[in-house]
């Protein structure tokens, strides 16, 4: 494949940022960042909350956990169509349609009655969520010149990794003085506010064109993310029927994805994929969602696992566990923006590589927590992963995008967004997975909770470590991006 490098002058495909409009794109772009954040906030809000909708609610802890485990579900299958909707439909229509779905999600957790009709506010929320990140990373690939793209893919890092991050200290400081529906009450009004901002302000800046939907394609999406989200979520439960439902929802899924893969190569050699593969066949994308997804496995399994450990070992309560938090995530907020012009300067190894080794550092040093860690300590470790978490996103939003043709930036946000959930799930289903069989053994064995659970904990961190260190060699490869002059086919 022929590529060239992004200092070179743009090819005409590629040359759609036009100085003239550059106000009209900051206007848009800021419209998707602002409403992007609040939506893929939501994703770990809930985490903190379970415990209170358990006693509100009368319900499990199996049972609440599907408010986390259906949205992500919902991401999985909406997210693989979002290439085809952003080919389909202008800027604007999207952006109303993925606002209007939040925002009614929104409203119907806010007003719900029980667990039922919460669910589905959460799943209708997750629809809209799931239509805006790659309408935001399509969004920025079209309308901003490759020299500036690493100082907005930090901006939309802010969106990916912060969000996520501060979500469980934002419901903890609701839930210390309120009750758990503010968490959707207080979202409501601001994500409203965005609809109708961005519904009189946004404006249209791609060119959709007409391109037919394969059901087929929809249906075995759907099984096969799906199945894998689904059985990952169950293998992380505890209880033999919840493992034994996980590996059958895993082998459907990956039976339906099989064949979705080969629907897609299909139907791409006439430009009809749901999701086209073809963003593939550049090494630099390839390696970069490789290496993303292990970030995203340490980012998710460390968000999952932390509270777990603080509120049952440590004795600490759900606002303390939030603020503690808390550092980590400004952290990434403040060196989001400099990591993107530190890119944009001198490409991606410089970042990735420090960034990598600060990840993995950090999840070793996490494998020495134990029963009596000082909460400083634990701080200093979030924060010190959180670092390299933003040292690393934004080079490889930046390079895997760019190394693609601009008619497959949609396909290539959607396959990024894809990734994240899937990344998140087996984040989630390993680190538990691994804490809840370490800490079973050694509570049938007659040790405490608190002294199981940090057991469970370092075991978990152990694993966490172990992948961490595979993608160091990966951060070498991944190239200054670049773009494939090569035409599809």
């Amino acid at each position: 494949m022929t590529e060239r490098t992004l200092s070179q002058p743009p090819a005409t495909a590629d040359a759609a940022p036009i100085a003239d409009d550059s106000k009209r794109n900051r206007l848009v772009i800021g419209i998707l960042l602002t409403s992007a954040f609040i939506v893929i906030l939501n994703e770990t809000i809930m985490g903190v909350a379970l415990p209170h909708l358990m006693t509100d609610l009368s319900i499990t802890a199996s049972t609440a956990q599907w408010l986390t485990t259906a949205f992500m579900l919902t991401m999985a299958v909406v997210i693989p169509i979002t290439g085809f909707l952003l080919q389909r439909f202008h800027t604007r229509p999207v952006f109303i349609a993925a606002m209007s779905l939040f925002s009614l999600g929104t409203l119907i957790a806010a007003i719900a009655p029980g667990f039922e009709v919460l669910l589905v506010g959460r799943v209708v929320q997750a629809s809209g969520t799931a239509i805006m990140l790659p309408l935001l990373m399509t969004t920025v690939m079209m309308l901003v010149e490759p020299a500036s793209r690493g100082k907005t893919m930090g901006n939309i890092s802010i969106v990916i990794s912060v969000a996520p991050a501060i979500g469980p200290t934002i419901s903890g400081v609701i839930l210390s003085v309120l009750d758990w529906r503010w968490m959707f009450i207080l979202v409501l009004p601001i994500a409203v506010g965005a609809l109708l901002f961005g519904a009189g302000r946004i404006q249209n800046v791609t060119t959709p064109r007409t391109v037919p939907i394969d059901t087929l394609s929809i249906i075995l999406s759907a099984f096969g993310f799906g199945g894998l989200i689904y059985g990952l979520s169950n293998l992380g439960s505890t209880g033999e029927s919840g493992a034994y439902v996980g590996v059958i929802s895993l082998v459907i899924g990956a039976l339906a994805l099989v064949a979705f893969v080969l629907r897609q190569v299909s139907l791409q050699r006439s430009d009809r994929a749901l999701l086209d593969l073809r963003t593939f066949r550049s090494s630099t994308f390839t390696i970069a969602i490789v290496m993303l997804g292990l970030s995203m496995i340490a980012l998710f399994g460390t968000l999952i696992l932390l509270p777990i450990y603080m509120q049952t070992v440590l004795g600490l309560d759900a606002l303390s566990t939030g603020l503690l938090l808390l550092p980590g995530g400004i952290t990434m907020g403040v060196l989001a923006p400099f990591v993107g012009r530190v890119y944009d300067r001198f490409g991606p190894t410089v970042l990735l590589v420090p960034g990598s080794i600060f990840v993995s550092a950090a999840l070793w040093s996490m494998t020495l927590m134990g029963a009596s860690t000082a909460p400083s300590l634990l701080m200093a470790a979030h924060i010190a992963l959180s670092a390299g978490l933003a040292l690393i996103f934004t080079p490889l939003f930046t390079s895997s995008l760019a190394s693609l043709t601009p008619e497959l930036y949609s396909h290539g946000s959607a396959v990024v967004g894809t990734v994240q959930q899937l990344a998140a799930a087996i984040g989630t289903a390993l680190f538990i997975a691994v804490l809840s069989a370490q800490s079973a053994g050694l509570i049938a064995d007659g040790a405490s909770e608190a002294t199981a659970t940090a057991a469970g904990v370092h075991a978990a961190f152990v694993y966490g470590a172990v992948i961490s260190v595979f993608a160091i060699p990966l951060a070498f490869l991944v190239g200054r991006a670049r773009l494939s002059t090569q035409p599809l086919g």
